[in-house]
């Protein structure tokens, strides 16, 4: 009987004591977030994951990261430590989650815990596009392969040689992947290896590498947290199948990644070296008629370039001319006298495509502007038509990913008869849209910080 009422005074003391014994046991990284009403990310500073453009913060990574936070309602920190100090600084404490497009493999599931993968890579080799191809993983052998120190890279290029590949290996310390490329290109290097999707992004600015063949299985990319929080690592899960549901990460993957497989070689050499024999002539009065309507210089340099190459004495066949391939009607309409004067020219062609722009009020950017490009290229009438299509199929009619699945039907008699505008040659536009896009991209890097 005594023993009895001994267990139940324990039990009453332990229950009693329960909050106190929580407490000291301490809360965990979603409680203190939750608390804080702010998360802190750990990432990297390139153009894959998170980088500062025009004072704005942009990145695959960082845009990823703040869905996230407005997910769980909090504001976002971002801190970008040293590659060989992403780990280290997420035990420490300095961040809640690693978003560094980091791959999931056994010698990190060690140290840290790891989200479902969100993103399927493979690692390839990178080398000059002078340089032989590589068919096999025996063409490496002799060669000297330079990588980042503590990156799958140089874990799985270890696994070669130790399986009898005979490679060297050239470790740095704290180098992103897409200076290697550079290196690639300028010839500094011989080989590198990359990620297949920092490889398609960074191929667009140095379009003298070449992807050769995979050293490795295809992998998955994951965000980290401390190991234990199993509860954080739950929400960021239940946020992925979210946003790949709704096609959040669709948007955010279309925006840095879009078009990457399309590349043309001989077209994206043109363009780099054009941009520094033509544009230099044109960038004062680009920049003076984009600051006038407010639109990014860059962007409208890109769809210069779209249009004519930078060549003020450019002519279509059907009746357009100049720098921004004007039509005799939009030129008198814009008042200008002259279509084969590149001042003139830029100056009212930016001033017809903010004239478009004012008329996509139901949109938002970068829609918006994608829209009143697409219309400077087709015509609005054709967009209209678009538009319409797009309301009958329930489809968003100021999204651009909406219209450039449209565009295409016009061709067909079945879909343009029903419309007021009729024919149109609609895979056109979405190719004009993506190919400044590229463009733009290449021509922003330059003002990453």
């Amino acid at each position: 009987m005594k023993r009895e009422k001994l267990t139940a005074k324990i039990l009453i003391l332990v229950f009693l004591c329960m909050p106190f014994l929580i407490s000291c046991a301490g809360e965990d990284a979603l409680d203190r977030i939750e608390k804080s009403g702010e998360i802190t990310v750990l990432t990297q500073n390139n153009a894959h994951c998170s980088y500062t453009y025009r004072e704005n913060p942009m990145g695959f990574e960082y845009d990823l990261a703040k869905a996230f936070s407005q997910y769980l309602g909090v504001k976002l920190k971002v801190l970008t430590p040293a590659w060989d100090r992403l780990i280290q600084a997420l035990n420490k404490g300095e961040g809640d989650f690693i978003a560094a497009s980091m791959t999931i493999v056994p010698s990190r599931q060690k140290d840290i815990g790891f989200s479902d993968g969100y993103l399927r890579i493979q690692q390839k080799a990178i080398v000059h596009t002078n340089h032989p191809r590589i068919k096999k993983l025996e063409n490496l052998r002799g060669k000297t392969i330079h990588v980042r120190r503590g990156t799958s890279y140089a874990e799985r290029l270890a696994e070669l040689k130790a399986d009898g590949l005979d490679i060297n290996i050239k470790l740095y310390e704290d180098i992103p992947t897409e200076e290697f490329m550079r290196m690639i290109a300028n010839k500094e290097i011989e080989v590198t290896i990359a990620d297949s999707n920092i490889a398609l992004l960074n191929r667009r600015y140095f379009p003298d590498v070449k992807i050769s063949l995979p050293i490795e299985e295809p992998q998955l990319l994951g965000w980290a947290t401390k190991k234990g929080e199993k509860r954080l690592l739950k929400k960021i899960n239940k946020f992925f199948k979210k946003i790949k549901e709704d096609g959040t990460f669709a948007k955010i993957y279309e925006k840095y990644y879009a078009n990457v497989e399309i590349f043309d070689y001989l077209d994206l050499k043109k363009y780099h070296r054009r941009l520094d024999t033509r544009l230099p002539k044109y960038e004062r009065v680009i920049k003076k008629a984009a600051k006038k309507h407010g639109f990014d210089w860059r962007l409208i340099a890109a769809a210069i370039y779209q249009e004519s190459h930078f060549d003020p004495g450019a002519r279509s066949f059907t009746g357009v001319e100049g720098i921004m391939q004007l039509t005799r009607n939009t030129a008198r309409e814009m008042g200008i006298k002259d279509r084969n004067d590149p001042e003139q020219s830029i100056m009212g062609g930016v001033k017809y495509l903010n004239k478009l722009y004012n008329k996509y009020e139901g949109a938002k950017d970068p829609d918006r502007l994608l829209i009143s490009l697409a219309s400077y290229n087709v015509g609005r009438g054709h967009i209209l038509d678009a538009q319409g299509i797009a309301k009958e199929r329930h489809l968003n009619p100021n999204s651009w990913a909406a219209l450039k699945e449209i565009l295409p039907l016009l061709r067909y008699p079945k879909h343009y008869k029903k419309t007021k505008y009729g024919y149109c040659r609609g895979t056109e536009p979405v190719r004009y849209i993506n190919r400044i896009l590229t463009y733009y991209d290449i021509l922003k890097r330059e003002g990453i910080s």
